[in-house]
């Protein structure tokens, strides 16, 4: 029986030695970026000082019709926020999604369950201020934020029952129990029932709705199994979904062809956008 070194695993920052200049480019295109863009930035949410997001335009302004794309950030539901990945939004935007940069509160000053209540009510607020659905689009802990998006009640809440019908999940976390014996868990504080609960994969698949797992082929077999394993889980009980393995990527890289709005990363994201209209 083969032992699964999951600390080695999670570890991504190790895997990729040059992971420093990698986020220190994020930084540096996000800002260059807010400087061209049209765009509305720091809109308050909820009232922690980083409940709050940015909103970038098309040329034209907000369209009348179609979605709102909502990027959501990774760093294990610990580190880095929206200011790191205003680019992100580029792709979007200039095929003519308005698109919003969210933020979140972090662990351990709140738990991975707070942070996915948080960003259902940021999901609440965009319904309340533009009417439009929402696709959601995140990397790492932003893709285990946008599957639970998608397998979440809306009609629970008062609010139309797709208000989420389309995601893209990018080296998403889907299973959060082997993380549960790693050091990651220091700030998460994740007992096992408590990350059963926080795993989309142990939700009823959301059927209708569409989902890419879309992952770097240079990532950890770990980080490999998290993508099939929603594809193929939520694929039988009715949901869309695409796998998508892309060479050469590894879990800071991957996320690169946001920023190209040629790029058939961006194309997939417009493309299940367009679906909605």
């Amino acid at each position: 029986m083969t032992v699964i070194d999951y600390e080695a695993e999670y570890n991504n920052r190790a895997l990729v030695p040059e992971h420093p200049s990698l986020i220190e480019g994020w930084r540096r295109d996000a800002a260059a970026y807010r400087n061209e863009a049209n765009a509305e930035l720091d809109i308050s949410y909820e009232l922690s000082p980083r409940a709050a997001y940015d909103l970038f335009l098309p040329a034209g302004g907000l369209p009348s019709r179609g979605v709102i794309a909502l990027f959501l950030h990774g760093g294990y539901w610990q580190a880095l926020d929206r200011s790191f990945f205003s680019h992100m939004a580029r792709g979007p935007v200039a095929h003519g999604i308005p698109t919003v940069i969210g933020n979140y509160d972090l662990c351990p000053d709140v738990r991975i369950g707070d942070i996915t209540e948080e960003i259902r009510r940021l999901i609440a607020h965009l319904w309340d201020r533009y009417r439009k659905p929402v696709v959601v689009y995140g990397h790492s802990a932003g893709g285990h934020l946008t599957a639970e998006m998608l397998a979440t009640d809306w009609r629970q809440r008062g609010l139309p029952p797709r208000l989420v019908p389309a995601g893209l999940a990018i080296s998403g976390l889907f299973d959060l129990q082997p993380l549960v014996s790693t050091s990651l868990n220091t700030n998460l504080r994740l007992d096992r029932q408590e990350a059963i609960a926080a795993s989309p994969i142990a939700r009823i698949a959301p059927a209708g709705t569409a989902l890419i797992a879309a992952v770097g082929g240079d990532e950890s077999s770990e980080f490999l199994r998290q993508s099939r394993i929603i594809a193929d889980i939520w694929g039988r009980g009715g949901v869309d979904t695409t796998l998508d393995i892309r060479p050469g990527e590894n879990h800071f890289t991957v996320i690169a062809p946001l920023a190209d709005p040629d790029s058939d990363l961006t194309a997939a994201l417009v493309a299940q956008a367009r679906k909605i209209c």
